[in-house]
């Protein structure tokens, strides 16, 4: 094994160009004292209309270890990461964000297990800075993923994480729509670690994930990776059976044998009322499955580039 492979940095970006100046900075520290190479910056511009783009060419025009892929519009972060796992060229991928979230200087730590034999070493998110009612939704979504996937994602780790050669190319492999890109890692398998590192605030700008986009790759993650859902239709399906069958053979029995008709009309309006919601509520999910299933069948590209910047 190289004892210095080369490393390709893959990092999406949306309106991201008032942090870009300290990103490489610290990114360009960071691969300097690695050696070996040469090394990759690769950046993905997912349609940013904040001058972004313009400071990835004037950066690539500089430095020729940066290159830039720009799609031809705002895809999502997902696809983003999608196009940089195609476009790398690296032995090693180092996938971060562009907020500086992600600290650049836990890369070594990263390349320390890579060369103990580890395909895959992902960042665990061992503090974060963002709210506390953000904190608690991470913590539950990662446990409730855990419980319903048979995949075993790991707890708390994000999409920051280095990944071999071999690995990123079962990635590549892949050709979903609705991308959860820490389920697939984790799915195609080989030996995988994590290691702990802080999450830091935000250097510059906002968050582009939204509650509602934060709601959709919840659901991207779940839908992808367990069908538990679609059981858990038939569970309560049986249940309501049960519970029917019990009450019409005792509606029965009180008839024949008490001389008596079983009283309940309000109390079967919110039964009725209630199982309504339920079949709803599953026709909901079907719905989702459904959906995903049409994505797929259209079999269009994940996303689509329109220019590349830095490589012949």
């Amino acid at each position: 094994m190289n004892p210095t492979p080369q490393v390709s940095v893959a990092i999406p970006v949306y309106n991201e160009a008032a942090g870009l100046p300290e990103l490489l900075r610290r990114l360009r520290d960071v691969l300097d004292e690695l050696g070996g190479g040469p090394h990759e910056i690769l950046f993905v511009d997912d349609g940013s209309s904040d001058g972004t783009l313009a400071a990835l060419e004037r950066a690539a025009a500089e430095d020729q270890r940066i290159a830039v892929v720009s799609l031809s519009r705002n895809f999502g972060h997902q696809a983003a990461l999608a196009a940089a796992l195609d476009y790398v060229t690296g032995e090693v991928v180092v996938l971060m964000d562009g907020d500086l979230q992600d600290p650049p200087e836990a890369i070594p730590r990263f390349l320390d297990k890579f060369r103990e034999g580890y395909d895959v070493v992902y960042a665990i998110r061992s503090s974060r800075q963002e709210s506390i009612r953000l904190r608690a939704a991470y913590f539950l979504f990662y446990r409730l993923m855990a419980g319903l996937s048979k995949v075993h994602v790991p707890l708390d780790a994000g999409d920051f994480g280095l990944m071999s050669r071999r690995a990123v190319a079962e990635l590549q492999r892949t050709s979903e729509r609705n991308r959860y890109l820490r389920g697939l890692r984790a799915w195609v398998g080989f030996r995988q670690i994590g290691i702990a590192v802080d999450r830091e605030v935000r250097h510059a700008g906002a968050s582009k994930y939204s509650p509602g986009k934060l709601f959709a790759l919840a659901f991207d993650g779940i839908f992808a990776f367990s069908i538990v859902p679609l059981r858990a239709a038939t569970l309560i399906g049986v249940g309501a059976l049960a519970m029917s069958s019990s009450y019409a053979l005792y509606s029965v029995y009180a008839k024949l044998a008490l001389d008596r008709s079983p009283r309940g009309f309000t109390a079967m309006i919110v039964i009725i009322t209630f199982f309504l919601g339920v079949i709803l509520f599953f026709l909901g999910i079907i719905g989702e499955y459904v959906g995903r299933v049409y994505e797929e069948v259209k079999a269009r590209p994940i996303y689509v580039v329109a220019k590349v910047i830095g490589r012949d």
